[in-house]
Formats: structure tokens, sequence, C-alpha cells
């Protein structure tokens, strides 16, 4: 079930997903995968156990890159290089970082621009980074469904119809 709520400036719309199960946060991320593009950033929240590895673990299936993609906590960063000639996949854990300060230390203004970036736990800390990009909450309940909030910032994802209908099954 997908909701679709007007807001305001730079944001088009909020889309509100319900993911049933861990099959459906991946397929979620497979159907943002075919969405994405080198230079887009991807900033992840929700509590511990939401999903958003899961959901990580989904778009780099969708991306095609090589690696297992794993909570990367206590490496902060890691690269994953695309198998299929399109962008590698950086995904990023904020968990420990301090603040916007410690996640300029890490450089990722050098790969940002050819790979599809991914910040988890990066609220608050990762909006810097570009004015274009996708804001993504996830909530987890009880049943340990899932509802994920896209929210699209900037002018590359104002006319993106983005997925969330598949992400309801299962």
């Amino acid at each position: 079930m997908t909701d679709t709520t007007a807001t305001t400036a730079g944001v088009s719309h909020v889309h509100t997903v319900t993911a049933a199960t861990d099959d459906a946060m991946r397929t979620l991320g497979r159907d943002l995968a075919a969405l994405a593009r080198p230079g887009d950033l991807l900033i992840l929240s929700g509590p511990l156990g939401a999903g958003k590895t899961t959901f990580t673990q989904g778009l780099g299936e969708g991306l095609g890159v090589r690696g297992a993609v794993t909570s990367p906590t206590f490496i902060i960063s890691r690269i994953h290089p695309s198998l299929a000639e399109g962008p590698a996949l950086v995904h990023v854990d904020a968990y420990r970082l301090g603040g916007p300060e410690e996640i300029d230390d890490i450089d990722l203004d050098m790969t940002l621009p050819d790979s599809v970036t991914v910040v988890e736990w990066g609220e608050g800390v990762a909006e810097g980074l570009a004015d274009d990009r996708l804001e993504i909450h996830i909530e987890r309940h009880p049943d340990d469904t899932r509802t994920v909030h896209l929210r699209p910032v900037g002018a590359r994802w104002a006319d993106i119809e983005l997925p969330g209908t598949a992400a309801g099954h299962g």
C-alpha cells in the first residue's frame, strides 16, 4: 500500500510503503536500484533492527554490486564495486559518528558523484552531502512489519515515481 502526501518546497511527496517481511524490504531496495544513478544519496533512519541494512542488501542486489552487503558499523564505510558496469554502492553507517563534521572526514565527496551512496543512521548527519537526496525513514512494528516513509528532496527526485506496491506484498 502506498500513500502519497504533498509537502513543502524542495520535497515532492512523502510516500508511505508497508513492507510486511524482510523480503519485502529487499524488494523495495531492488526496486529503488532500478531508479538509482551515480550521484544519488539515500539517507536511512529508524531504530535498531528496523531493516536499514536489509533494504541496502536489496539495493546492492539491484545494482549488481560485488560482495555481501553487511552493516559497516565498525568500519564506518564500505565500497561495493559494480559487477554490471553500473555505479558502485557506497554503504556508510553513521551510528558511531558524532555529527556532520565527522562525516566530512570520510571523504564521501570523493565517491558521491560516481556512486550510489547509502548512509544508515544518517538523519541529522548526512543531509549536507547533497541538495538532492532520498530520505528513508523506517518504522518497525511489534508484528515485524515496517512502515517505510520515502521523502524525496530536490529536483533529482521531484518527478520520480517511487516504488511501493511490490514492497507491500509478501
